[in-house]
């Protein structure tokens, strides 16, 4: 039964940490990266669909996106997606190929982005915090039901410590890389 605790408490704080890698993924540096538009939906036969599904995404070189869509007449929609999108690319169309050219950062834009990723991080955190006071909570609520031992119940509060203090040091070695991500010229 406290393996099946600690199991899901770890399963969830990885979920977290996912989510924060995720996030971060959608932020635009200085460099492309086909996964920057992962996120983008288009309006194909009525439907929202992810870009990926309609067209090609692939990298030019290392600030150009290409977006090569699969359909001639998806090329307007596509493109109108990619600037309505809030990355504030903006795209330039020749034929059936779109390309995305990826602007420099400015000095005042990198650190705006640095404190977007430390509220991030900071909500990564938060997170795992409340899957262990969830996980506190269910110990708590066992031994009054006699169903856990006091000796059992202080040691498996202290593993899920242990796993907090974890996923909380991997969620603060992630934003480190992505603050680095950023700052670099």
């Amino acid at each position: 039964m406290l393996e099946d605790i600690k199991k899901d408490a770890v399963d969830r704080m990885q979920k977290c940490v996912l989510s924060l890698r995720n996030e971060l993924k959608r932020l635009r540096t200085g460099r492309a990266h086909p996964s920057l538009l992962d996120h983008i939906r288009v309006e194909y036969y009525g439907n929202e669909v992810p870009l990926n599904q309609v067209a090609n995404v692939a990298l030019e070189d290392a600030r150009t996106i290409t977006v090569t869509p699969w359909e001639k007449q998806m090329v307007q929609v596509v493109e109108k997606a990619i600037m309505k999108s809030d990355l504030g690319l903006m795209p330039n169309t020749a034929g059936t190929v779109i390309r995305v050219p990826m602007p420099a950062l400015t000095e005042e834009r990198r650190r705006d982005l640095t404190k977007v990723v430390k509220h991030e991080a900071e909500n990564a955190r938060v997170a795992v915090r409340n899957v262990r006071r969830d996980v506190m909570n269910d110990l708590k609520d066992m031994v009054k039901e006699k169903l856990l031992a006091q000796d059992d119940d202080r040691r498996a509060q202290e593993d899920i410590q242990k796993l907090t203090d974890k996923y909380v040091a991997e969620i603060d070695q992630v934003l480190a890389e992505k603050e680095k991500e950023l700052m670099q010229i």
